[in-house]
């Protein structure tokens, strides 16, 4: 009896005592300041681990990059990089503003595997969707048609999109000019100018920011600063720029006043803005004449007659 009382009046102390202890114990822990640097480097630690593991294992590329490859290795297998095709094909995707070798590297995959996959298609369609029945000429017409379409389809989108850059640049030259003078006269020389001047333009007009900032890198680092502003005129393809690398080259070979130069021009090329767009503005009425009588003429005609046609009919009908 006695041995079963002790039992349990130590059952009691021992747990009376753990819950003391356990008591201090989260008092101490909820007192003491933890060292906030023991978590970050347990997350750098793993964080390294993660990225060695990464650097040593396979490295995996997306599809974009993939297909890159493939282009490339495709093209450097037939030897397309060395013909006139690839030079002239260079020259018309600067001037559309492509620049990077990958660029020429699709533009190319693109003009051999384009034909092939149109004529693909139209074969496709004709023989497989039911359009069989159609006569043997108008067939290999059609093959012909979207091989061709194929093989002119990139060089129709560059084409298109060297245009559409050089409507934007042509739009935002005044400007530039002005910001060009302004600068000058601040003091700032040609290279410091055009830098500045392709900061300010960056957000309006980022076609001519680039170009300038190009020649203003070019300026620093070829021997003749004429070429700088010659590889501009060939990059743009701009006519308006002519005039403004001639003064310029004037500028930097006799030293003439630049800001007094550039003025001029600004204000010749912003009036030579202000008339191509009184110019479209004087086409607008001519230019709205077929729609005015194709969609609004007939309902005019509708309104104005319908009532007196709909009391004729009514008046003969009753007769």
């Amino acid at each position: 009896m006695s041995l079963e009382i002790l039992s349990d009046e130590t059952v009691i102390t021992m747990t009376v005592f753990a819950s003391a202890f356990f008591s201090v114990l989260a008092v101490w822990y909820g007192l003491i300041a933890k060292n906030p640097m023991r978590g970050r480097i347990k997350v750098l630690a793993r964080r390294r681990d993660e990225l060695k593991g990464a650097m040593m294992g396979p490295v995996r590329r997306s599809k974009p990059e993939r297909a890159l490859s493939l282009m490339r290795r495709a093209v450097q297998r037939l030897d397309l990089l060395r013909g006139k095709l690839a030079s002239d094909a260079e020259k018309s995707l600067t001037k559309a503003g492509w620049r990077s070798a990958d660029a020429l590297i699709v533009y190319l995959v693109a003009k051999l595997a384009l034909p092939v996959l149109l004529a693909g298609a139209a074969f496709g369609l004709i023989f497989l969707a039911g359009l069989g029945a159609l006569e043997a000429m108008p067939r290999i017409l059609a093959l012909v048609a979207a091989a061709a379409l194929g093989l002119f389809l990139p060089d129709w989108v560059v084409r298109y999109q060297a245009g559409k850059r050089r409507k934007a640049m042509q739009r935002a030259l005044p400007d530039a000019l002005d910001l060009l003078v302004i600068c000058v006269e601040a003091g700032l020389g040609l290279d410091a100018a055009l830098v500045r001047v392709s900061g300010e333009l960056g957000g309006g007009a980022p076609e001519l920011a680039d170009e300038l900032k190009l020649t203003a890198m070019e300026l620093g680092f070829l021997p003749d600063r004429k070429t700088a502003l010659a590889n501009l005129l060939v990059r743009t393809d701009l006519p308006a720029l002519r005039g403004v690398i001639n003064t310029l080259v004037q500028t930097e070979k006799y030293g003439t006043p630049l800001a007094n130069a550039l003025r001029v021009l600004s204000g010749e090329y912003r009036d030579e803005r202000m008339m191509r767009a009184e110019e479209k503005a004087a086409k607008l009425p001519a230019t709205l004449t077929i729609p005015m009588i194709v969609f609004i003429l007939p309902t005019l005609f509708i309104v104005l007659l319908g009532p007196a046609a709909i009391r004729t009919i009514d008046a003969l009908s009753g007769m």
